[in-house]
């Protein structure tokens, strides 16, 4: 596979998770209900979605600067 194709599946599915955990977030933050039923996933005191949420803008970002590079 050539770097840029692999880039663009990273940028692929770092939007589609974004978009994902970042609904997950905001339902379970600040509206204090979880989505998908059941949500008891805590790692320090902190939902388990938002550390997905923070995962998936830093896989974004990196392949952003890689698509954005000529190399």
């Amino acid at each position: 596979m050539k770097k840029q194709t692999a880039l663009k599946a990273l940028f692929g599915v770092s939007i589609a998770g974004a978009l994902f955990s970042g609904y997950l977030s905001y339902t379970e933050i600040f509206q204090q209900v979880c989505a998908l039923g059941t949500c008891s996933a805590t790692v320090l005191s902190v939902p388990s979605c938002v550390y997905g949420f923070v995962m998936y803008i830093v896989g974004l970002v990196i392949s952003a600067i890689g698509l954005k590079s000529k190399n």
